[in-house]
């Protein structure tokens, strides 16, 4: 199945509100499209605004997408070159609750 943009959307919202706060701000790039995760004061919160981020995660909505589902690890997307990360390595490393 493929995930649509909304619904990957949806799916980092709902697991960012039962998460602490990240403590910074990260955002993903996905092909055309942006999501915005501001953990930086007392509750995640996940906006489509692409605004400055501590942390940025490219890739495309497909492999976001089969991230999401549970159908690719994170960390092998990463080293395949399927995801880029530039800023805070340490806060990319936090993110497995997020997605």
């Amino acid at each position: 199945m493929k995930m649509e943009f909304q619904e990957i959307v949806d799916s980092i919202r709902k697991r960012a509100e039962k998460n602490v706060p990240i403590g910074d701000s990260v955002k993903f790039i996905l092909d055309e499209y942006c999501i915005h995760v501001d953990g930086s004061g007392e509750k995640n919160v996940v906006t489509e605004v692409n605004k400055e981020a501590g942390c940025t995660i490219t890739t495309s909505l497909k492999t976001m997408g089969k991230i999401v589902e549970g159908d690719l690890n994170p960390m092998m997307a990463t080293m395949t070159g399927k995801i880029k990360i530039s800023g805070n390595m340490g806060l990319a490393m936090k993110l497995g609750s997020l997605i």
